[in-house]
């Protein structure tokens, strides 16, 4: 029972680091940064329990990138974004970051100035049409 509880809490701690980023994404705050970083620092402290594993740094690498590429907004930090956002399975989480982070919308709008051109074509123009 202790390792599912040990399994369930680092569940929540990687939800909790994933929220952090969001509301860092939101706000672009230096202290909510800081709580990604504090976050991560003690996630990656939960693998250094494992001795093949001494020098555990995933959350904190990972975590230094986001942040960066939250910063930087151009095409480079939009393929570092896109990455972590594949790697997220709860759905409702996955959209909120992506919107906070913009990287929804541009799809949306491409996606809806196809699909109105396409509505119209082939229709008569109203001027052609008889009463």
């Amino acid at each position: 029972m202790d390792s599912q509880r040990s399994a369930e809490w680092c569940d929540r701690m990687v939800r909790s680091w994933h929220l952090a980023v969001l509301r860092f994404a939101v706000t672009r705050d230096n202290a909510d940064r800081l709580g990604v970083l504090a976050i991560a620092n003690e996630l990656d402290g939960l693998g250094g329990q494992h001795e093949e594993s001494p020098h555990f740094g995933f959350f904190r690498k990972m975590s230094s990138k986001l942040c960066a590429a939250i910063l930087q907004q151009d095409e480079t930090a939009e393929v570092v974004l896109r990455e972590y956002l594949t790697q997220i399975d709860d759905v409702r989480l996955k959209r909120a970051l992506a919107a906070a982070l913009g990287l929804g919308r541009e799809a949306r709008e491409k996606g809806r100035s196809n699909t109105s051109a396409a509505l119209w074509r082939g229709l008569p123009t109203r001027g052609n049409v008889q009463h």
